[in-house]
């Protein structure tokens, strides 16, 4: 039994908003990432799992148990960080976390003291004069410190610094360790890229792709800069098997996936000056799915 599945789910809000025909399945222990510009329809599919929204069809399943009809004891096992993140003003940063400890009933806060520290958090303050990171940093702790089977998180890195985002990538590679389920939705090709095992890919709404992030970053090709000692040089040089995507001056840019010791050989009786190395990133891969909307 997979730990999350959704299956064939719409729910249509009209002028070609929403999520239409959406199946995914995440296993247990696995890290999920969930791609996609700004409404693509990431956090409506988020929603019909933490059972806020009710499928127009389909269904949606954690650990076997419908989302919608069993909320309740579903989110006994079940962490959570919103998109858009609104707690109460009032409390303290520490009084909120032991708030939503007591109502989770969870008494073991050691958990909560090692989040705290790891993400350098001081939670005496009022939450009221937080900042953007600093109310991220309670969502995550609050996400995490009941030890949850399964996590679902909605933009977790948004507003946290290069820093605590290497910090959060830290934190997650750990949870995977203990077998953590983590469905994470992201914008960010870098988390996903150094997190998720697979990857799907939403566009408008719908289901543009599942890619294996292993096989995917087998996909990647490198664009080789050969900077020669003349432009007609560069306007001679032929490459019998590669493709020469561009020149200009002296400079010939060549793709390659793999036989890199072929383009090699190929060069070595050439007046090569310099070469510069270009990998391609996930982002570009992607774009290949979206076009011009990322």
């Amino acid at each position: 039994m997979n730990a999350v599945q959704i299956t064939h789910i719409t729910k249509d809000y009209g002028n070609s908003k929403g999520i239409f025909d959406v199946s995914l399945s995440v296993k247990k222990g696995e890290v999920y990432g969930f791609l996609g510009p700004n409404g693509a329809g990431k956090t409506t599919t988020i929603r019909h799992l933490l059972g806020f929204l009710k499928p127009e069809k389909g269904e949606c399943l954690i650990n076997g148990m419908d989302c919608f009809c069993q909320a309740s004891l579903i989110q006994k096992n079940l962490g959570y960080l919103a998109g858009e993140i609104a707690f109460p003003e009032d409390f303290t940063g520490h009084g909120l976390l032991h708030f939503l400890a007591d109502m989770k009933g969870i008494r073991d806060r050691s958990r909560m003291k090692e989040l705290i520290d790891l993400l350098e958090l001081d939670p005496s303050g009022k939450v009221r004069k937080m900042s953007k990171g600093m109310k991220q940093k309670l969502g995550i702790i609050n996400a995490f410190m009941g030890n949850p089977e399964i996590v679902i998180l909605d933009e977790p890195t948004s507003g946290l610094d290069p820093l605590m985002q290497n910090r959060f990538i830290d934190l997650i590679l750990e949870e995977k360790k203990k077998g953590t389920t983590i469905f994470m939705s992201s914008h960010l090709f870098e988390e996903v890229e150094r997190t998720c095992e697979r990857t799907a890919i939403i566009r408008r709404g719908q289901i543009a792709a599942v890619e294996d992030m292993e096989g995917l970053k087998k996909k990647r090709s490198r664009d080789y800069i050969i900077t020669l000692d003349s432009k007609k040089s560069a306007d001679a040089l032929q490459l019998p098997g590669y493709t020469i995507t561009g020149r200009e001056g002296a400079s010939v840019t060549v793709s390659v996936k793999e036989d890199i010791p072929g383009l090699l050989s190929l060069l070595s009786s050439c007046p090569v000056r310099d070469m510069q190395i270009h990998t391609q990133s996930l982002e570009e891969i992607f774009m290949h799915y979206y076009g011009s909307e990322v």
